[in-house]
């Protein structure tokens, strides 16, 4: 679909790497300006910077942590003065605490539902706020908010779970505004976190009818169909890109 976010500028939070940095490409290829919020991995965002600048796409990357809300709002005003409008926000920042039920930090209830929770929550505020109508919202979660494999993911479903109810609630505050607000939950995916030859890759697959793992830039296609004028009445909805890891 190149060219179909021509004159569009898209938000992506934690934008620069693995699931989020092949969105950020696909946006540019499909010719939206991109800002991208990223923690702070300076080399990932110098390089994703250099190859969309030279292929002639605007772009900025700002480091901010998702999970400050002063940082992440502070990141958001930065992007909307640079470009000057705001019409597509991805929210792909997250954080993942795994383990035992008994061993979890005092702490890790708040840190993983500030980063996982709180933070789509605030940025899609604040972007609809800046918007004009027809805007788009697409937030990625994960399957497992759907179907837990094993042990060790409370913490990390539950956050993810709440991304749902999130995702519907949106979709019925904006939608007079014809702003819409998407939910996509990938299964395994190929990425530097995931790899698809890593440990335990194969026990991913064992649950999927298609039996690889997915690629982070099949992810995006399915953001870009969400982020483009042919979902405009597509909101509220629930996508899982997961290999049939949930049939």
């Amino acid at each position: 679909m190149a060219g179909s976010l021509s004159g569009k500028v898209a938000l992506v939070v934690g934008g620069t790497r693995g699931i989020g940095g092949a969105i950020s490409r696909r946006m540019a290829a499909d010719g939206a300006s991109v800002a991208m919020i990223h923690l702070g991995r300076t080399e990932d965002a110098a390089a994703i910077t250099a190859t969309l600048e030279a292929a002639a796409t605007q772009t900025l990357a700002i480091q901010a942590d998702a999970a400050d809300p002063v940082a992440l709002l502070a990141a958001i005003d930065r992007a909307f003065a640079h470009f000057g409008r705001l019409d597509i926000l991805v929210n792909n920042a997250g954080l993942s605490i795994l383990g035992p039920l008994e061993d979890y930090a005092s702490d890790a209830f708040d840190r993983i539902f500030a980063a996982n929770v709180r933070a789509p929550f605030l940025a899609s505020q604040k972007a609809a706020g800046l918007m004009t109508d027809g805007g788009r919202i697409i937030s990625i979660g994960s399957i497992v908010a759907t179907r837990i494999p094993g042990d060790g993911g409370t913490l990390y479903a539950a956050s993810k779970s709440a991304l749902g109810g999130m995702t519907r609630g949106l979709a019925r505050d904006l939608g007079p505004r014809g702003i819409t607000a998407n939910l996509v939950q990938p299964g395994p995916i190929d990425t530097e976190r995931n790899p698809a030859e890593g440990p335990g890759a194969e026990a991913n697959r064992a649950p999927l009818a298609i039996r690889r793992h997915g690629t982070a830039q099949e992810v995006a296609a399915l953001v870009a169909y969400l982020a483009s004028e042919e979902a405009a009445f597509v909101t509220g909805a629930v996508y899982n890109i997961d290999g049939g890891w949930s049939a």
